[in-house]
């Protein structure tokens, strides 16, 4: 029986401040089969797991990712408010990839070029990535299609995700032509006529976001839907595991 993948969003984020060791923790001990993250730079170009631009949502602080350094970055609470975790520190993505090594699951690295375009941002996942040997473990998207592009010139070999949301016409074309090897959705873009069809057809893969809901895990599940991106990976493993 096909088993559509677990990817939890952000981390455990549903219960675990977001992208945050502490979720990602979580995320492997509710039997995640994957995790999606957002990969930003600090003012001395080092790669932090940050969803914001800002770190104002998430953290005591206030101000934009790009301002800071990592030593300044790491004396803030990035706990999201959530008091069961007291001290809360921000990422690295090396960080990251260290917890993750051990494990077998699946990284999701969303590059957040959308706003801000971080110069050699592409470039320093890419190596940081080889240099830890994880390269055969990690899909990269971004909602910047640029970034895609950027990374495919650099690495065409490289598994890509694109991020989208609203409704595009002829988005397999238009992913086909670029190279990715998945369409990343938001949930609600399934409702187009032929959408999971087409994919599966021309073995494009479907990831899709934020997935929350009991009932609409059910429906992507009995869909064959590649990846559920969710908050909650746990409530997600009961349904697969049925």
């Amino acid at each position: 029986m096909y088993k559509t993948r677990i990817w939890a969003h952000r981390g455990a984020s549903g219960y675990a401040p977001e992208n945050t060791l502490e979720a990602f923790k979580l995320a492997i001990d509710e039997k995640a089969d994957g995790i999606e993250l957002d990969v930003q730079l600090t003012k001395d170009k080092e790669l932090v797991v940050i969803h914001d631009e800002k770190i104002d949502r998430t953290s005591n602080g206030k101000g934009d990712v790009k301002d800071y350094t990592l030593e300044e970055l790491k004396k803030f609470n990035f706990n999201y408010g959530n008091e069961k975790y007291e001290e809360v520190k921000i990422p690295t993505l090396k960080e990251v990839y260290e917890l993750l090594k051990p494990t077998n699951l699946i990284i999701n690295v969303e590059i957040k070029t959308g706003i801000i375009f971080y110069e050699g941002i592409e470039e320093k996942v890419l190596k940081l990535a080889k240099e830890m040997k994880m390269e055969d473990r990690i899909i990269y998207s971004s909602f910047n299609h640029y970034t895609i592009k950027r990374i495919k010139e650099l690495n065409n070999r490289v598994p890509t995700g694109l991020l989208y949301c609203d409704g595009w016409i002829g988005i397999l074309e238009y992913a086909k032509k670029l190279g990715v090897t998945a369409l990343h959705p938001c949930g609600y873009n399934l409702q187009y006529e032929n959408l999971i069809e087409e994919c599966k057809k021309e073995n494009m893969l479907l990831h899709v976001w934020t997935v929350n809901e009991e009932k609409d895990m059910k429906l992507l599940y009995e869909n064959q839907i590649d990846s559920i991106i969710t908050n909650y990976p746990d409530v997600a493993r009961k349904i697969i595991n049925q």
